[in-house]
């Protein structure tokens, strides 16, 4: 009895033999790792490039003047005349160059947000820009122009208002309108104001009518301000009958 169920035992064994000996398959099989980006980076062509600066459309040019190989590249229409500094490398490839391009441009900012509550305040942003391109870079990547934090994005956030300015007293020591509104033109122009408010003088009412943006607004308050620091209007000559009177 003993032996039969050795045998048993033996033959049981035997038969699940080649179900034991298969690889066990827990799931599909993996990728093999990505290359690092470094070590992909130095596979590619290398040049030397002397860039004096211009728009990115001729940075494209340059870069493919001195590999002799066209370059992939996306430059949207807003960026066309856009900017880029000079650039003078020597043995690096496209990603280190497009790399060491988004690290030399890249600057922290102060602007100032002004809400329409008439609360401002002021925020520092990191701008940078240069090429980006999807994926592991190799020699058919399609590389895309884009700015990050740029200006335009975190300029004075203002509310367009109106204001009301009684220029009586400014009038009676002696100022006319012009004098008032060319100093203030004056300011928005030294400061870069590329659409200034308007103004409009109502002669009835002596009132100087002014809609803009709440921020340029207040140079008119400082003109103003400064104005009335000045020398009172000068007294008209009194006349002989007028100072026999008096004395």
């Amino acid at each position: 009895m003993k032996n039969s169920n050795c045998l048993i035992a033996c033959l049981l064994v035997l038969a699940l033999t080649p179900i034991l000996a298969q690889p066990v398959v827990s799931g599909p099989e993996r990728p093999p790792a990505t290359k690092d980006l470094g070590s992909s980076a130095n596979s590619l062509p290398k040049f030397d490039l002397d860039f004096p600066g211009g728009t990115p459309k001729a940075l494209v040019k340059a870069i493919e003047k001195a590999t002799d190989r066209p370059l992939n590249a996306v430059i949207s229409d807003e960026y066309a005349d856009f900017k880029i500094c000079a650039l003078k490398v020597k043995n690096v490839t496209v990603p280190q160059l497009f790399e060491a391009l988004k690290q030399a441009s890249r600057k922290v900012e102060r602007y100032m947000v002004d809400r329409p509550d008439n609360n401002w305040y002021f925020e520092e942003r990191a701008t940078m820009y240069g090429f980006n391109t999807t994926g592991m870079p190799d020699e058919n990547s399609i590389w895309y122009f884009y700015r990050e934090g740029e200006p335009e994005a975190y300029q004075t956030i203002s509310a367009t208002v109106c204001h009301f300015y009684q220029l009586s007293s400014y009038l009676d020591a002696g100022y006319k309108v012009d004098d008032i509104t060319t100093a203030i033109g004056t300011a928005w122009k030294m400061l870069g104001v590329a659409k200034p408010p308007e103004m409009s003088y109502h002669k009835d009412t002596k009132v100087l009518i002014v809609v803009g943006e709440a921020d340029r607004i207040r140079v008119i308050d400082d003109v103003l301000k400064q104005l009335s620091q000045g020398k009172p209007k000068e007294r008209p000559a009194t006349s002989q009958s007028e100072r026999s009177k008096t004395e």
